[in-house]
């Protein structure tokens, strides 16, 4: 019996007393009362097998001796930003200091002091530990910043922010109550520290970014965005990330006149968008975005969004409305009349709508050629429970199979 097949054999061993009891209900409540069970056992699923078709984690979480092949991580990465080497070919730095008492002059073993150096570093954490920064964390190229094996939050003040540089992985971390900072002087390299003016509050900022991946973070309660990616930033890819409880999620685009975002290609792949969202999950402004294999379980606005002529390809994806009838529609076509958005290059294809969720496409359907670019694979929609089941930071422990 293949992994998978035992994991869904399990999942509607969990649930079968449900359709006993609901047999003689209308089986469309009989169909969300599964999808309720399915949600209830979801995050035990990651422990029933192996290899269960997410291609990042059957990449690397086999492995028991995850921690001693920490930099495995950086050959994981699928879609746009794949590419995303972090600090691979860098030494570990280890941080073993919480605080963040200098914004210009960090104190060596503060993730702060890490994110700043010039060379590769592939950043872990000696123990358990919140993190509440004095003002944006500003990082340099060719850095990972890698939570498995503690429980790391950033939270509390300004968060992270990825400007004009490349190559960043950020993995495991929970990334939470982040809050505007600035009108300070911050260091961004061992040469270089200016003066920056008011942030956000953005869970993580990427600002003519581009080789960056976002894995594994739990995401919420942030002033402005869960995560933005603007000013021409390119080559990213979010998987596997856990974001709740917030107003505006994910933001792909400066505004609908910088251009330069029209070579923006981004892979939103494998995430759980859970309880408490609203909308922008994600909200696009030009470029291509290819949206595989997540899993909704909540929106109050609307799920997929955008303005400016984007291509959105939607693919295998699981949508569950709410049972506001005003929250049914998973897309909102913005800042333009029909007549100009119908051409809009949106597309759906093998996504489960359920309670009355529906997409609304436009255009002639995204070009194979870009489908081809993101190297994801979708898996059909009926597997997402199983491949989005540990979704956000893993309890990762030295010694033990994450």
């Amino acid at each position: 019996m293949s992994p998978l097949f035992s994991s869904l054999f399990l999942v509607f061993s969990f649930i079968s007393p449900i359709l006993v009891s609901a047999d003689r209900q209308d089986p469309h409540n009989v169909v969300l009362e599964v999808q309720r069970s399915l949600n209830k056992s979801r995050r035990n699923l990651g422990s029933l097998s192996c290899e269960i078709g997410n291609p990042i984690d059957d990449c690397w979480r086999c492995d028991p001796d995850w921690d001693k092949n920490r930099q495995r991580l950086a050959d994981c990465a699928i879609g746009f930003g794949k590419d995303a080497v972090g600090g691979k070919h860098g030494e570990i730095y280890v941080v073993t200091d919480s605080s963040d008492d200098d914004a210009v002059n960090p104190k060596e073993g503060t993730l702060r002091y890490g994110v700043i150096q010039d060379e590769p570093l592939w950043i872990i954490f000696e123990r358990d530990m919140v993190i509440k920064l004095k003002e944006e964390l500003i990082m340099n190229s060719f850095k990972t910043i890698d939570g498995r094996g503690a429980s790391v939050h950033i939270a509390g003040g300004p968060c992270i922010t990825i400007q004009y540089v490349t190559n960043i992985i950020i993995h495991g971390i929970n990334i939470h109550d982040c809050k505007p900072a600035g009108n300070a002087l911050v260091r961004s390299s061992p040469e270089h520290f200016g003066y920056r003016t008011m942030c956000d509050g953005d869970g993580v900022s990427v600002f003519g970014g581009s080789h960056v991946w976002v894995d594994h973070c739990t995401l919420s309660n942030c002033a402005d965005g869960l995560i933005d990616v603007i000013m021409g930033s390119t080559a990213i890819t979010l998987s596997n990330n856990y974001m709740t409880k917030h107003d505006k999620a994910i933001l792909l685009g400066h505004n609908d006149s910088y251009e330069k975002d029209k070579n923006m290609q981004v892979t939103v792949a494998f995430n759980h968008f859970g309880e408490g969202l609203v909308q922008r999950m994600p909200r696009c402004r030009h470029g291509y975005i290819h949206v595989v294999n997540n899993d909704y379980t909540e929106w109050g606005m609307y799920a997929i969004g955008g303005s400016a002529n984007p291509t959105i390809k939607s693919q295998g994806n699981r949508f569950l409305a709410s049972d506001n009838r005003n929250s049914k529609e998973v897309t909102k076509h913005e800042g333009a009349p029909k007549s100009e958005w119908k051409n809009w290059d949106w597309s759906s294809e093998g996504d489960l709508m359920l309670n009355g969720a529906y997409f609304v496409e436009s255009g002639v359907g995204a070009r194979s050629s870009y489908v081809k670019a993101s190297s994801v694979e979708a898996r059909p929609s009926s597997d997402v429970s199983i491949i989005t089941a540990n979704a956000g930071a893993l309890a990762c422990r030295i010694g033990a199979r994450c």
